[in-house]
């Protein structure tokens, strides 16, 4: 493992007891807006746990930070570079998109073929979903689904979800995810659907 990896997770679950401590927010209420169980949350503020990209989203969106300030990256003076991917141990690999706290923010995220069995997580907000290559595997409550390229999904993200590749190879993907239910709306319409719809009538 990077050097620097290394020891950003090994300060990362100090810094997370320091948030946490900061705003006056217990385990219990932490692992409610997160949907983290409690004794996950005290793992990782010991650092008796390395945190998965699933685990990292929701305590960023709770504590109101970007990625990098959550796990307190240094900066570089330059945006560009700040805007750097986090690999998990699983091989996925996320980028954030956006450098402001709070809103909805923007990922990109790449994932690899696993066998794992999906698990399904839940957190407060709304995703809006869009898939750049290769093939996503969504299951969502109890629906088991794959999209294709160019194709879109949103929901609630206090339905049971997960993300994966299939076997036919990565898959890259964006996500908008917003808090307390906030989506992306479609303002405009493409002119040839104007135009057939005004046919049509």
């Amino acid at each position: 493992m990077d050097e620097h990896l290394a020891r950003t997770f090994e300060l990362l679950g100090h810094r997370l007891r320091q948030l946490r401590n900061e705003r006056n927010v217990t385990l219990t209420e932490l692992a409610e807006e997160t949907g983290i169980s409690a004794s996950t949350l005290s793992r990782l503020e010991s650092g008796l746990r390395r945190p998965t990209l699933e685990q990292l989203l929701p305590l960023a969106r709770a504590y109101n930070l970007t990625l990098d300030d959550l796990v307190d990256a240094p900066t570089t003076g330059d945006p560009r570079i700040n805007l750097r991917p986090i690999k998990n141990g699983d091989g996925s690999t996320i980028i954030p998109l956006t450098r402001h706290a709070g809103g909805i923010q923007a990922y990109k995220f790449v994932l690899r073929p696993s066998r794992a069995e999906p698990d399904l997580r839940t957190h407060d907000g709304y995703d809006w979903v869009y898939v750049l290559s290769g093939r996503l595997r969504l299951v969502l409550g109890d629906q088991d689904l794959v999209l294709e390229p160019g194709e879109v999904a949103e929901f609630d993200t206090r339905t049971p979800h997960w993300f994966g590749a299939t076997s036919t190879g990565p898959v890259e993907f964006l996500s908008l995810i917003g808090r307390h239910g906030e989506r992306a709306h479609v303002r405009a319409a493409p002119r040839s659907t104007r135009r057939a719809d005004h046919a049509a009538t």
